[in-house]
């Protein structure tokens, strides 16, 4: 019976490759590229890239820790009355500090501690977009490093090191202003988590079966955020919750990280081709196959020197680079904008639960698991109707039910179905926010994949750092601003091109050279 991968659809296809013969430098030598070889000799999606892909993307779990900690531990908890002047069901603003108490007591939250309550609640929003900031600056200079000398790896061992230092300081802060700071530094790193961990996860699969497991990261994502309900429901001290929910980071690298490689991709662009040859070939030996004598990896534009031999050297490429081509630059303005407004609705549903007036922690485990059906109806869908239609037709069903949401108030049963709006609407997003990646990732090449990456992230976690302050607002009005922002995202996908069956290029150069080939069909039309 064949796996999910086994049944997934062409994503990052190359349609192509099979009707182009392979390269050859010399008589009896094979050259090829990445996916050819994954292709022809090393298995698309075998044992070793099971093991690796899962390994990699529980990475994505320790970012959903980290991140939506803030739900529970900034939550404004319950309170009672102790004295005569309290008065049930109003606002403790104009009330007596001696005649209530919080039932949970002083440690329970962040807000409790510190007294983030009234005058002060405006730090709760201030403290949680900071932390996005930090994610927002954490992804450009990790999305960098990751794509130079740092490596994918190297990246993602870095910035688990630095959560795991900063996410367990964060407990012991001794005022506000220190946890924002810390939090502001978790942020830095957490920043560069998913964005590496994804690209490295799925670098080494084959074009064929990309699709199905790119969208299958995220399964990761939810299933951290559906686990941290139970941690916190568990550990009821903000204290404890910051510990326990950063202890992971520090198991992930002790004995997680030295079982994950590098990516074969990294190595060929960083002109590295005996680590990427000597990887393959331990790709095809894992999984029972086999690589030839005389077949060598090659970058898709092949660059060779007078003499016909073929030139090792690092393929450079930068955000600079990716802004310089109109190509690119279009489609870079236009996946940051839409970053922007579906983070803004996706983590805006996620910490709008506080709003709801329902049981937290079942409704932060709830919005988790409803994310997952919307993973698997989008990978079902993704090679059927392609890239485009799907980022369209998610933001707006997203945009349908967070209006149903905006036009609902009131107590009792009314209460209750805007809880399923919310849930309705974040199913929508999440499968928006995670189908960015795989399209962002096929819209630009290997040398600046991550840069393109990061600095989409950078422009999602901008949303991000908004999301806080609409929450706040209270009451409807949050859905009407989500409403919004998932009309104007669809209509933003219009002017983006389909990457449905298009190669995954590894050098700017190749890419151009391809496309101008098929006359700019792939091409943006902007009026």
């Amino acid at each position: 019976m064949e796996s999910p991968v086994e049944r997934s659809g062409n994503d990052f296809r190359q349609p192509l490759l099979d009707k182009i013969p392979a390269k050859k430098e010399a008589e009896g030598e094979e050259r090829l590229c990445i996916d050819e070889m994954l292709q022809r000799y090393c298995g698309e999606f075998g044992r070793w890239q099971m093991k690796h892909f899962v390994l990699t993307c529980l990475a994505w779990a320790l970012e959903a820790f980290h991140t939506m900690v803030m739900i529970f531990a900034d939550q404004e908890p319950e309170w009672r009355c102790v004295g005569s002047d309290c008065r049930v069901g109003s606002s403790t603003c104009g009330m007596d500090p001696s005649s209530w108490e919080w039932t949970a007591g002083k440690g329970s939250s962040t807000v409790s501690e510190w007294g983030l309550i009234c005058g002060e609640k405006y730090k709760v929003g201030l403290v949680q977009a900071l932390f996005f900031a930090g994610c927002m600056i954490g992804a450009g200079v990790f999305g960098h490093l990751s794509d130079s000398k740092l490596g994918r790896k190297g990246s993602l061992t870095v910035v688990c090191i630095i959560n795991s230092i900063f996410g367990i300081a964060t407990a012991f802060s001794p005022n506000y202003w220190t946890y924002v700071v810390l939090r502001f530094l978790t942020g830095f790193s957490t920043g560069g988590v998913g964005l590496t961990a994804f690209v490295l996860a799925n670098e080494p699969i084959g074009p064929s079966k990309r699709g199905v497991a790119g969208m299958s990261t995220f399964y990761f994502f939810s299933a951290g955020i559906a686990i941290l309900s139970g941690i916190a429901y568990v550990f009821r001290s903000w204290r404890e919750l910051f510990i326990v929910s950063s202890l992971p980071s520090l198991l992930f690298l002790i004995i997680v990280i030295p079982f994950i490689s590098e990516s074969p991709r990294w190595y060929l662009v960083r002109g590295k081709v005996d680590e990427a040859m000597k990887l393959m070939h331990c790709i095809a030996k894992t999984n029972g196959r086999h690589i030839p004598d005389g077949v060598t990896l090659v970058v898709d534009d092949d660059v060779e020197d007078k003499n016909g031999e073929r030139n090792n050297t690092a393929v450079e490429g930068s955000l600079k680079d990716v802004i310089l081509s109109p190509l690119t630059r279009i489609r870079l303005l236009l996946t940051v904008a839409i970053s922007f407004t579906v983070s803004i609705v996706y983590y805006g549903l996620s910490l709008n639960v506080v709003n709801l007036k329902t049981n937290l922690y079942l409704n932060v485990f709830v919005n988790a698991v409803a994310e997952m059906p919307a993973f698997a109806i989008t990978a079902g869908l993704l090679d059927k109707y392609g890239r485009k239609p799907l980022s369209i037709g998610t933001q707006w069903f997203s945009c349908v039910f967070c209006l149903a949401g905006f036009a609902i108030w009131g107590a009792g049963t009314w209460k209750s179905v805007r809880m399923v709006a919310g849930v309705l609407g974040i199913f929508g997003m999440a499968g928006t926010y995670n189908l960015l990646f795989i399209y962002i990732a096929e819209l630009f090449p290997t040398v600046v994949r991550n840069a393109a990456l990061g600095c989409a992230t950078q422009a999602s976690q901008m949303g991000a750092i908004l999301a806080p302050f609409v929450v706040v607002l209270g009451d409807e009005l949050p859905f009407g601003v989500f409403a919004v922002c998932g009309l104007v995202g669809g209509g933003l996908a219009f002017y983006l091109p389909e990457t449905l069956n298009k190669p995954l290029y590894d050098t700017m150069f190749g890419m151009h050279e391809a496309e101008s080939n098929r006359g700019g069909r792939e091409e943006v039309v902007v009026c």
